[in-house]
């Protein structure tokens, strides 16, 4: 019982809602593992997109040096929210080099 009431208690409500009929802990872990299995297909294809970005990653006519900079760090940030991060060294190296 212990094992479910910490399961419940570390649960989103929407995912907490789709589990309620499950009636051992075994089987609501074996639900969650299946459900979080396809995020992590989502959040690896989520990077690959991210990744393609960072490498296209261009300053445009017109755009001034800290619109750039602001859009390099927005990737990179998502990066590293989705378990990638470039480091200082890379995004630095790619903003001088991408420069107009």
């Amino acid at each position: 019982m212990k094992a479910k009431n910490y399961l419940f208690q570390a649960l989103d409500r929407s995912i907490l809602e789709t589990i309620l009929n499950k009636d051992t802990k075994k089987n609501i872990w074996d639900s969650m593992k299946q459900k979080f299995k396809g995020m992590t297909r989502v959040k690896r294809a989520l990077l690959q997109a991210l990744r393609k970005d960072f490498e296209i990653l261009h300053m445009k006519a017109g755009e001034s040096v800290n619109e750039y900079f602001a859009r390099t760090l927005t990737i990179t940030n998502k990066m590293k929210a989705n378990g990638e991060n470039k480091g200082d060294t890379a995004i630095v190296e790619k903003i001088l080099r991408s420069l107009t």
